[in-house]
């Protein structure tokens, strides 16, 4: 791991560049095989935003979140929070940088403790960092701020987890990630879980809070209906790679790699008018990330691969790197977060991506 400092870009939160993280599994009498989960990672998360990731299960985004956490140790790459190399750092400065970036877990009736009360999950971050409130008075005031924060009441403080409802359950967990006033909060499929409605208002509290707040987020998901309500901006991950990234309108109205595009033609919607024009419906199966296609990793299920896609790993590039018409869109955010892709051939229209019919 590269621990060198750099200066980060005014603005971000957070930089992850080139990273990569391999692991070793059994492979019987041959030994062990490496599978690599992330192969050369480059995101960046801006103060104040949400951004989605997404991509098939197995493509890399829990590791990815847990790098990020510092649960694993990456093998290369650099990773700042605000220049800062989370990796490089011991002792009490490490303890005051975990306080800037939490998570909040995918099934909320598994991630609290059923033998604590709400108000003891909570507020148990306060044990590790005694420095942050000092005094039983202290840290009172700041449980029954964190419940009413959440949209709970401070009686709810002395209930066991059982006595909730799993909406009720996952803000407890939203409120233990806010108890030490991250920068940061990592959501894994945070309302997977969920029935729609308590999904909805779980979506609006966050929104809220990021209002209030100015926390950022790396919101992790299958569902893109979700995915394009909450996020600002979009990473899309495949076999260890991110392949497109850009603003949720251009990620989603004018996808530029084929597999985003048989993404969003997956999504089911109830609106008649909104639902594709052709289903994009991919061949084969996903290949395993311990014998990764060369080249294009999506080349193997790819309509458009041509003899290029074998021999050659294609570098990011924007639309208008690519050759295609550019759509100047008054709301493409800031240039240096361009839409852009790792695509030979990147889809040229919402025609060709399958979103209106051929000719509009």
């Amino acid at each position: 791991m590269n621990t060198q400092e750099t200066g980060a870009e005014p603005g971000n939160v957070l930089e992850v560049k080139d990273l990569t993280k391999t692991f070793h599994v059994s492979a019987g009498a041959a030994g062990t095989r490496e599978l690599r989960a992330l192969d050369g990672i480059n995101l960046t998360v801006r103060k104040g935003e949400t951004l989605g990731l997404v991509g098939e299960s197995g493509c890399g985004k829990s590791t990815l979140a847990r790098t990020l956490m510092m649960l694993e140790q990456p093998d290369a790459g650099t990773v700042r929070f605000e220049g800062q190399d989370p990796f490089g750092l011991r002792g009490r400065e490490l303890l005051k940088w975990r306080r800037r970036v939490q998570m909040v877990f995918q099934d909320p009736f598994a991630s609290l403790n059923a033998r604590m009360s709400a108000g003891q999950i909570i507020s148990e971050p306060f044990a590790t960092h005694k420095d942050l409130y000092k005094g039983a008075a202290a840290k009172a005031r700041r449980l029954n701020e964190l419940l009413e924060l959440v949209g709970m009441r401070s009686s709810d403080a002395a209930k066991s987890p059982q006595e909730f409802s799993g909406g009720q359950r996952q803000r407890i967990g939203i409120a233990r990630a806010l108890a030490l006033d991250p920068d940061l909060i990592i959501l894994d499929e945070p309302v997977s879980a969920l029935d729609l409605s308590v999904q909805a208002q779980v979506l609006n509290l966050l929104n809220d809070l990021q209002r209030e707040l100015g926390v950022s987020y790396i919101f992790i998901s299958h569902d893109l209906s979700v995915v394009r309500h909450v996020t600002d901006r979009v990473a899309v991950m495949y076999l260890g790679r991110i392949i497109e990234t850009g603003t949720t309108r251009d990620v989603f109205d004018h996808p530029l790699h084929p597999y985003t595009a048989s993404l969003m033609s997956a999504s089911p919607k109830l609106d008649p008018a909104k639902r594709p024009a052709q289903r994009i419906v991919l061949q084969g199966e996903l290949p395993s990330p311990l014998d990764p296609p060369s080249g294009c990793r999506f080349r193997t299920r790819c309509w458009k691969a041509q003899a290029i896609c074998r021999t050659e790993r294609p570098a990011a590039q924007t639309r208008e790197e690519a050759g295609l018409v550019s759509l100047g869109m008054p709301d493409a955010g800031p240039p240096q977060f361009p839409h852009q892709t790792e695509c030979h051939f990147p889809i040229a229209s919402a025609a060709e991506a399958g979103l209106v019919p051929a000719g509009n």
